[in-house]
């Protein structure tokens, strides 16, 4: 039902930014909370941010709070991650996800996922 296609992922040296794109389709994506997860090599998958479709609800990890921002336009169906000061340690694939109403930190709630888009951080 909804399809999740990330994008503005790449190389960039440390202390740099990126901002990463999500494009969904879908009829009902504007009543979705929308989230960024990243997986790194060796490890799980884990939370990054959240941000519910009104914007009035939004989670960030610790790991990445003052750092990262997320943000949507819903009138054009995309989900940013606007990422500064970025560290080799933020390097990982980052998905895309989008679950119901209410959706928080956890992999289980979200249904649909993007295919990832690669961020590499160079020391």
């Amino acid at each position: 039902q909804v399809q999740l296609v990330e994008s503005g992922g790449g190389l960039v040296q440390a202390g740099g930014s990126l901002r990463l794109s999500c494009l969904a389709s879908g009829r009902t994506f504007n009543t979705y909370t929308m989230a960024w997860f990243r997986q790194a090599p060796g490890k799980e998958r884990e939370f990054v941010a959240a941000r519910s479709w009104s914007g009035t609800r939004t989670y960030y990890a610790d790991s990445v709070k003052g750092r990262f921002t997320i943000s949507r336009d819903n009138a054009k169906n995309t989900l940013y991650l606007q990422m500064n000061s970025l560290e080799p340690e933020d390097t990982a694939v980052y998905y895309c996800a989008a679950g119901p109403f209410g959706a928080g930190t956890t992999i289980g709630e979200y249904d649909y996922w993007g295919q990832g888009t690669q961020v590499t951080v160079s020391s």
